[in-house]
């Protein structure tokens, strides 16, 4: 797979008119520095804000534009930085870039960061001028070795620019940016845990209220976004809301465009930019080509390995959060994996669960004993060794460690796609239940509260 792979080249055209975050990517897929970057107007959406554009105004166009988190959560931005306080006497405010990509089968941000960096240092600029946050952080997973040498000589490049520290752009605003990189943990994920794993403590997601833009970074207002939610900043400020808007296809409730993608054994599986509102068939047949020669579509996943998986019957469905949802899931990243008809589900959900349960922080009880109990249970089935009961025991996990029930999303994330497979193959499950095995009482339904 390449991170280039932007479809047949005689079809996709990119333009900076329907194409914002990819349109300046080199045809050989390497990195856009500075110099490159600028002859393809580069920073003039970063000169327009600071020239000519009150801060404010450029919180409330963000707002304006319907610009939503790209991490997975979909949170309007605007919205967003406007929970940092008016406050003028606060002067230590901060800036992450959520770079911890560790969902699997998500890769967009490596691409963005590897190819275009300059792109994601303006859109920290500009947000940052905004948000009146002198000091940013890109918080980095720490695998990705070469987004990090690449952002790390950008930094440098709009440093001698101008572009980056003291008096930015003649304006007297400062700024610094420093790259960090994590030591390659998928809670850090999680805003609140990142911000604990930047100040060197244990990356456990953080009690909220009170929220990152009162408390954040060393008790300081801070706000974090994703790096492709901030890559789209630059086009909104250059090009304005109703062409931002415009870019969207018609029903979709979600604005502009998104990087999406399709991995498993599609005929060309890859990254593309696409207006939200996309059907799933679009991008499985005409983007990834179908499966390869062999292979039929089983299943489904449509951003991620958190999200739950669909038949083939819903790829008609449109790609935005609300489109999704209709058919019993989230977007999450975007990308999505096919799973073909050679796969088992036990095995494949098995697999899933050991990850999501080596990777909670442990902080919370359902979350720390719920997901090993998941692994145990599965791998028993897939060895045949299952027993009576145990899937209702693994439908009573997914109730347990639902949204609301545990510390942060980890949880009901790592769950989900298993609550979706019993529910769409449940006779894979079944087959693995030993024929004399003793009836188990199944797990006690969720107590609710206040119910």
């Amino acid at each position: 797979m390449t991170l280039t792979s932007f479809g047949p080249a005689n079809r996709i055209k990119r333009s900076a008119e329907t194409h914002p975050l990819t349109w300046r990517l080199r045809d050989d897929g390497e990195a856009v520095w500075l110099d490159e970057y600028q002859a393809k107007n580069g920073y003039a959406a970063a000169r327009k804000a600071f020239a000519d554009m009150a801060q404010d105004d450029i919180v409330q166009t963000v707002k304006d534009s319907g610009l939503k988190g790209r991490g997975g959560a979909g949170f309007p931005t605007g919205v967003k930085w406007g929970l940092m306080p008016k406050d003028e006497s606060i002067n230590i405010r901060y800036l992450l870039c959520n770079a911890d990509e560790m969902e699997p089968n998500t890769w967009k941000d490596r691409m963005l960061m590897e190819q275009l960096p300059h792109l994601l240092i303006e859109g920290m600029l500009i947000s940052a001028r905004a948000l009146k946050t002198y000091r940013g952080y890109i918080f980095l997973r720490g695998e990705y070795t070469t987004a990090a040498k690449h952002l790390n000589r950008a930094v440098e490049e709009a440093k001698a620019a101008g572009l980056l520290g003291k008096n930015i752009l003649g304006s007297g605003f400062d700024f610094e940016l420093f790259v960090h990189t994590g030591a390659g943990r998928y809670i850090c994920g999680e805003e609140t845990a990142l911000i604990n794993s930047l100040e060197g403590r244990r990356a456990n997601p953080r009690s909220k209220p009170p929220f990152p833009a009162a408390v954040g970074v060393w008790g300081k207002p801070t706000c974090v976004n994703n790096v492709e939610t901030l890559c789209n900043v630059p086009a909104i400020i250059a090009d304005g809301v109703d062409w931002y808007k415009s870019l969207a296809r018609e029903g979709s409730e979600d604005m502009g465009t998104k990087l999406m993608g399709f991995s498993g054994k599609v005929k060309n599986p890859g990254l593309w930019e696409l207006p939200f509102g996309v059907t799933g068939r679009e991008l499985f047949e005409e983007y990834a080509g179908g499966m390869r020669d062999g292979y039929k579509l089983k299943c489904w996943q449509p951003g991620g390995a958190g999200t739950g998986f669909l038949l083939p019957e819903h790829l008609d469905a449109q790609m935005y959060a609300g489109g999704i949802a209709k058919v019993g899931t989230r977007m999450g990243t975007g990308l999505a994996m096919a799973v073909d008809d050679s796969v088992n589900m036990v095995s494949l959900l098995r697999n899933m669960e050991e990850f999501f349960s080596r990777e909670s922080c442990g902080f919370c009880t359902p979350c720390r004993d719920g997901l090993p109990w998941s692994v145990k249970l599965l791998r028993a089935i897939e060895n045949g060794e299952g027993q009576a009961g145990d899937i209702e025991t693994l439908l009573g996990l997914v109730g347990f460690l639902g949204p609301g029930k545990t510390f942060c999303a980890h949880a009901p994330g790592a769950v989900e796609p298993l609550g979706s497979a019993i529910k769409y193959f449940r006779p894979e499950f079944e087959a693995g239940i030993a024929p004399t095995s003793a009836v188990v009482p199944p797990l006690a339904k969720p107590i609710v509260v206040g119910a």
